[in-house]
């Protein structure tokens, strides 16, 4: 019954979420567990940022239904994530082993996702304020430089990937040639 209140509360605030880094700011480096189609690696965004843009995003909890369909929409556009030249990292507070399966099953071996521990959720300040030991939805974009150029926060798993797309289009029209 607690996670049926829970996730009745979750839709009932699609706005709850904010996020609190603004574009402009340094993206805090983290390093950590991620699985790609169910294997674990390890993960670190000052590495990854070597390689172009980076899309971070948070979301709640694997296998829940507004995951779920972040999760799908992230698989579908991860092909033009990567001609682009972005990498896209999912990222929650569950354990690596739910990771693995979910990585398979619904990121559809197209990205990775990983623990977010409780230092990185409240760095990015993601804290989902019902439950804080989750984050909220929240999706970056973080330039090779570290810093944040996209940032959006809402509940609904609508336009995360739109406006992450939008974002690395635009840096890598300003970073041609």
């Amino acid at each position: 019954m607690r996670l049926a209140s829970f996730a009745l509360l979750l839709a009932a605030l699609p706005g709850l979420a904010a996020a609190a880094l603004p574009v402009g700011a340094p993206a805090p480096d983290f390093a950590t567990q991620v699985s790609l189609a169910g294997k674990p690696m390890p993960f670190s965004l000052k590495a990854a940022l070597k390689k172009g843009p980076v899309v971070l995003y948070f979301y709640p909890a694997a296998f829940t239904s507004g995951c779920t369909i972040e999760a799908h929409d992230f698989a579908d556009a991860s092909d033009d994530f990567h001609k682009l030249g972005a990498t896209v990292i999912g990222m929650s507070a569950d354990p690596i082993d739910k990771l693995n399966k979910f990585s398979v099953s619904e990121c559809r071996n197209k990205f990775a996702v990983g623990s977010a521990t409780p230092a990185t959720i409240t760095a990015y300040d993601v804290v989902l304020p019902v439950k804080p030991t989750i984050s909220n939805r929240t999706s970056y974009v973080i330039a090779p430089d570290g810093r944040v150029i996209f940032a959006y926060s809402a509940m609904d798993p609508a336009g995360h990937v739109r406006g992450t797309m939008d974002a690395v289009k635009a840096w890598r029209a300003s970073h041609k040639g």
